[in-house]
C-alpha cells in the first residue's frame, strides 16, 4: 500500500534569521511587484507569517522597504578586484559596482516616485544613506590600500575627495541614467579625471 510522504516539518525561524527572510521577502516583493502595490499583507504571505510579526518589528511599509533595501545592499557586497596596478583594479571595480548596482538604484528611484519615504520618519538625506550606504564606507577604500600597499600612491598625500571622487561620479551616473555605465565612461572617468590629479598630488608632495 501506497502512502503519501509526510510533509516537511516547517522550522519556526527566530532573530536574525528570520529578520532576514522577512527583508529578503519585502525586497522580492518589492522588486516584482513595485512599491505602490506591495503591501504588509503580500510581503507577510510571501514569508509566511503573519502581518503582525512585520508591524511588530516596523511600524509601516516605508520603514520595511528601506529597511528592505539596506539589506540587500549588505548581503549583495561587490568585492574589490584584484588586478595587480591602480587603474585595472579601479575600473574592474567601478564596472562591477555599475553592474550590481544599476538595477538597484532602478528599484529605489521606481520606489521613490511611487511615495516611499512619506510614512518613514527620515528626512531624505537620512534616508538616502540608508539606501545608498554612504555613512558606512571604509576610511580607505581597498583598491587604494592595495595601491598604497605596492607603493603606486602615497594616501597621505591624495585628498579624500580625490579618492571619493571616481565612485562619486559613477554612482551620479547610475542615479541619472539608471544602467551600468559603459566602458568607455568607466575608462574616462579613472584615465581622463582621477589619474592625472592622483599624479599632480604625488608630485606636488615631492
Amino acid at each position: 500500500m501506497v502512502t503519501d510522504a509526510p510533509e516537511p516539518v516547517r522550522r519556526r525561524r527566530h532573530g536574525k534569521q528570520l529578520e532576514s527572510a522577512l527583508l529578503t521577502a519585502g525586497w522580492d516583493e518589492l522588486v516584482e511587484t513595485g512599491y505602490a502595490r506591495l503591501t504588509m499583507e503580500s510581503i507577510a504571505v510571501r514569508a509566511h507569517t503573519s502581518e503582525a510579526v512585520l508591524y511588530r518589528r516596523w511600524a509601516n511599509k516605508d520603514q520595511l522597504v528601506l529597511a528592505a533595501m539596506e539589506h540587500h545592499r549588505e548581503t549583495h557586497p561587490v568585492a574589490a578586484a584584484d588586478t595587480g596596478t591602480l587603474r585595472g583594479d579601479l575600473i574592474a571595480h567601478l564596472t562591477a559596482l555599475s553592474e550590481a548596482l544599476a538595477g538597484f538604484f532602478a528599484v529605489a528611484a521606481a520606489a521613490a516616485f511611487s511615495g516611499l519615504l512619506a510614512d518613514s520618519g527620515l528626512s531624505p538625506a537620512e534616508a538616502r544613506d540608508k539606501i545608498m550606504e554612504t555613512r558606512r564606507l571604509p576610511p580607505v577604500r581597498t583598491v587604494y590600500q592595495r595601491a598604497h600597499d605596492r607603493g603606486e600612491i602615497d594616501l597621505g598625500r591624495i585628498p579624500s575627495a580625490v579618492l571619493a571622487m571616481p565612485y562619486d561620479l559613477a554612482r551620479h551616473d547610475m542615479l541619472m541614467d539608471l544602467e551600468p555605465l559603459r566602458p568607455a565612461r568607466v575608462r574616462s572617468i579613472v584615465d581622463e579625471l582621477f589619474l592625472p590629479l592622483v599624479r599632480d598630488h604625488q608630485a606636488g608632495a615631492d
